[in-house]
């Protein structure tokens, strides 16, 4: 063992050399700082730990310096490398609609199906998206970079993906990153936004408990959905596609063993992936800049306008709807597309208000209407300035 150790005294600069601690700066330190962070977050707090857990570590992976000149072919921007491969998956899209077929495929759309309204809501919130959109165009971004950056607002982590590896694939870590922190972060983000906005009578409204859905209805939806929607959008098909498809293996009641295994196994091997793949990419030399920032500002800039416009556009239609159907506004922030955690929150500020007044059920109608809205949203960005 002391032979051992006398070798490595007297070889240590090749041996820091070679491990990559001769290589580290202070930006390196920085990320691996905020790997950590979202790892404790995740445990510590549970926020968005299927999210925050891959990509906390995989910060951590992304971060470990290494002698480029080696080429050893191990980091996620080396061609042919393994991390590389696997990071495909994020550079070309293909990762984000397998996403929305899982989601699809463990989402009941009877809320929305129910009380069509509510649609309406979803639509609403997008106007995060292009409040966000048009405040990043003033700051000097390219439209190509500001609808990247806007459609954080959508709160939705695979549609951001999808939208910035199209648009403006430069930008991918930053927005990724800024679009699951602020999804992880709706405990702290949405609650101040809808008691800021709403008055006390108008917290303890309660909502006629929803009608009844037929089977056949919940057949029908995702066929006629997907026809309205693509439609209208095609660029904006291979989520939509994947999420109408998803939803009728769940519903059609034949294909349950494939609906279980696209809400199952599947959409868990690749939240893995893609959570991992995010965090690794944010390597301190090409994460670290003034656009960053920025792009961390206007993410969490896009999600409020988002939150505070679904809350206000309740507000707005309870003017013309009659005593006895009018809508809580707290459900107003469940119109982004964070399934389920927004309207987890609907009911849990609805519940320090009236604790037998429970807003869940209702609050996933604007919920699912906003992930069909935000992935409508990033089809209409991709289809004019791609």
């Amino acid at each position: 063992m002391g032979n051992f150790f006398d070798f490595l005294i007297e070889n240590l600069n090749t041996f820091i050399s070679y491990t990559g601690f001769a290589n580290v700066e202070s930006g390196h330190i920085i990320m691996i700082l905020f790997g950590v962070l979202f790892i404790f977050l995740a445990i510590r707090y549970e926020f968005e730990p299927l999210l925050l857990v891959p990509i906390g570590f995989g910060i951590l992976i992304g971060n470990i310096p290494f002698d480029l000149s080696a080429n050893m072919e191990i980091g996620i921007y080396e061609e042919g490398s393994v991390l590389n491969i696997l990071y495909q998956g994020v550079q070309k899209g293909w990762y984000p609609p397998l996403i929305f077929l899982g989601i699809g495929a463990m989402t009941d759309f009877s809320s929305l199906i129910s009380n069509p309204k509510l649609v309406l809501v979803g639509a609403a919130c997008q106007f995060g998206i292009f409040g966000a959109y048009i405040i990043a165009l003033q700051l000097g971004f390219e439209p190509t970079e500001a609808a990247s950056i806007g459609i954080i607002g959508g709160a939705d982590g695979p549609t951001a993906i999808f939208l910035t590896s199209k648009l403006a694939p430069h930008l991918l870590g930053a927005v990724a990153i800024s679009a699951y922190s602020y999804m992880a972060l709706i405990p702290i983000l949405q609650p101040p936004c809808m008691r800021l906005l709403t008055t006390k009578k108008e917290r303890l409204i309660r909502m006629k408990s929803a009608r009844v859905v037929s089977q056949n209805e919940k057949i029908i939806f995702p066929v006629v959905g997907l026809l309205l929607t693509a439609f209208l959008v095609p660029s904006g098909l291979p989520l939509l596609g994947m999420l109408f498809f998803g939803n009728l293996l769940k519903e059609s009641g034949v294909t349950r063993r494939l609906a279980e295994t696209a809400r199952g196994p599947m959409i868990d091997i690749v939240t893995i992936l893609l959570g991992l793949m995010v965090g690794v990419s944010t390597q301190a030399t090409t994460f670290l800049t003034p656009a960053s920032v920025k792009i961390f500002f206007l993410g969490a800039l896009a999600f409020i306008i988002a939150t505070c416009a679904g809350v206000l556009f309740v507000k707005f239609l309870n003017l013309f709807l009659k005593e006895g159907n009018k809508i809580n506004p707290l459900i107003g922030n469940a119109g982004v597309s964070a399934v389920p955690g927004s309207a987890r929150m609907s009911q849990v500020v609805g519940l320090e208000y009236d604790s037998t007044n429970h807003l869940l059920m209702h609050a996933m109608g604007p919920n699912v209407a906003g992930v069909i809205a935000s992935a409508v949203a990033a089809g209409l960005m991709l289809g004019f300035l791609y």
